[in-house]
């Protein structure tokens, strides 16, 4: 399979026409001519279909110039028993993208900045009201640009969610050292840390008095005409019958990797509306009930419609939805490793500069977190892997170009099928890479 696979991706670098190995579900939104569709989506089906390290689902998309060069479905958001008994995925499926959240957060939060409700470098104790400092250094403020950077000295080793019966304010007197990192003072040191996010939404609720599940709808996606949200509780029955189970071939107790046994639900497995659950929950004291960090559920398509707006100065259709200043702002460098490494975890140099709330990918592979291979494409954006999902949304504003990577499923262990050119799972570099190859570099040089 793999030398089928590194043959699919041979022709799609020589340009030539291939006969799809498996007709994709789904359709097509592309202003490709037939022949690159066909080749493209062949490749696509291969990877999908690999035995050795099968997917779930796949739901893609590529921005050319400004404009979707290509869209498309690949597998089931619903695997039933039997083939028949499975649902496909279609453009409107939505997906829990797992961290690309994070940065849907910040667009709504950096809203909230222009609006003068936020100040990057305001101690963010004030807006909770409660005093947020690391007891290790109680003298230096936390902020919001501390926060969406990863430099804020929070950890996540006293856990990042929790219920709507605890307040945040309750969690950091109980976790104590647990949230804090006892070496680093805020504002230097780069960690990845989800509860970074936890604090963002609980301080953009405190000063909207807007649960953040609507703040978000009426900040980013009503806007944006956009379907999903943050709370499938409160989604349309077509919404909830269209979201993706996510899937591994692995067990849920005892978290082992059976790649040739049955696909596993790990989350979002939705036979009938999600209950609330959250109706005694008080604004503005522990917004990690929606998961600012990763909870969002989007399609590809509502994805697309994000870059589109970002790479059009912060327009959508005719309106202003960000000013392109904080635009600017936000995908500025904030932080970036330096070169003996003393200023930050890399996690085996996946993270190697980050604005706010989004990463900066190197432009060439090799570098860790470099994402196509063979090719030079720099780009920022933020990848998200969970519950069997792995999912990536990078652009790059200077041509105008971009991926959205939607997967549903991993059949295989992720450490047993690592990256070749960066810190990210293979299965995801030969997406990433068939994807650019297909619908944006070789699309671009056939005209």
């Amino acid at each position: 399979m793999i030398n089928k696979m590194t043959g699919l991706l041979g022709l799609l670098m020589l340009g030539t026409t291939w006969t799809a190995l498996a007709t994709p579900l789904g359709t097509s939104t592309s202003t490709m001519r037939h022949d690159q569709q066909r080749a493209l989506d062949a490749a696509l089906s291969a990877i999908v279909d690999d035995p050795a390290h099968p997917l779930a689902s796949l739901s893609v998309l590529a921005i050319r110039h400004g404009k979707v060069s290509y869209q498309q479905q690949f597998g089931y958001r619903h695997i039933g028993v039997t083939p028949a008994d499975s649902l496909p995925v279609t453009p409107a499926t939505l997906f829990r993208v797992a961290s690309v959240s994070k940065m849907m957060t910040a667009l709504g939060l950096m809203r909230l900045v222009e609006q003068g409700k936020l100040s990057l470098d305001q101690d963010v104790g004030i807006y909770l009201g409660f005093s947020l400092r690391n007891p290790h250094f109680p003298q230096q403020a936390v902020t919001l640009r501390s926060l969406l950077s990863h430099t804020s000295s929070l950890r996540d080793a006293g856990g990042y969610a929790w219920g709507p019966e605890r307040s945040l304010r309750d969690v950091f007197t109980a976790g104590g050292n647990l949230m804090w990192d006892k070496h680093t003072a805020p504002g230097g040191y780069f960690t990845y840390a989800n509860l970074n996010w936890g604090v963002i939404g609980t301080v953009m609720e405190k000063v909207t008095g807007e649960r953040f599940d609507l703040l978000m709808r009426r900040l980013l996606l009503d806007p944006l005409d956009v379907r999903g949200g943050y709370y499938p509780a409160a989604f349309s029955t077509d919404e909830v019958e269209n979201t993706a189970t996510l899937y591994r071939k692995r067990t849920l107790e005892t978290e082992v990797w059976q790649p040739h046994g049955p696909w596993i639900a790990q989350a979002d497995d939705f036979y009938k509306r999600p209950s609330a659950g959250k109706d005694n929950y008080v604004i503005g004291s522990n917004a990690t009930v929606f998961s600012p960090t990763g909870g969002l559920r989007i399609s590809a398509a509502g994805l697309g419609t994000v870059m589109q707006m970002l790479l059009d100065g912060g327009r959508h259709q005719g309106k202003q939805l960000l000013q392109p200043t904080s635009i600017a702002l936000m995908f500025g460098r904030q932080w970036q490793l330096a070169p003996d490494a003393s200023n930050g975890n890399s996690e085996r140099g996946l993270y190697r500069a980050w604005g706010l709330g989004n990463q900066q990918f190197d432009a060439l592979a090799g570098q860790g977190n470099g994402l196509v291979e063979g090719a030079s494409f720099s780009a920022v954006g933020h990848l998200g892997e969970a519950y069997g999902l792995v999912s990536a949304f990078v652009l790059d504003f200077k041509n105008k170009n971009g991926m959205v990577v939607l997967v549903g499923g991993t059949g295989s262990d992720p450490e047993h099928y690592p990256g070749t050119y960066s810190a990210m799972g293979r299965s995801e570099e030969l997406i990433l890479t068939t994807l650019y190859r297909g619908a944006i570099d070789k699309h671009e040089s056939s005209h």
